[in-house]
């Protein structure tokens, strides 16, 4: 079975009070290794996944450097000419990042 490919890993979601990604916590793959964590505001998250990165949701494994169990995959759907972060396959009125945990 061939390994998952993706540019990114989403660990945890903080929102605003309006239920709206305000940023996320993420590592991000440089060549064969992946970044510390980084912050990533809603929109710049959006246009990394316009411009065809693909972020999964997940967490990285204890003392295993490179290694992740991963979830689901990030999608941007548009709804009304609203933009909204998703992970799952249901239209949504707000964005929902099932499986990352809030921090």
């Amino acid at each position: 079975m061939a390994k998952r490919k993706f540019d990114g890993v989403v660990e945890c979601v903080r929102y605003k009070p309006n239920g709206e990604v305000d940023w996320v916590r993420a590592y991000e793959r440089r060549g064969a290794i992946f970044t510390d964590h980084l912050l990533i505001k809603r929109e710049a998250l959006i246009q990394k996944l316009k411009s065809g990165k693909k972020f999964v949701a997940g967490s990285r494994v204890k003392l295993m450097a490179s290694t992740f169990e991963i979830g689901d995959l990030l999608r941007v759907i548009d709804v009304g000419g609203k933009e909204f972060l998703v992970t799952d396959d249901a239209t949504a009125s707000q964005d929902h990042l099932e499986g990352i945990p809030v921090i």
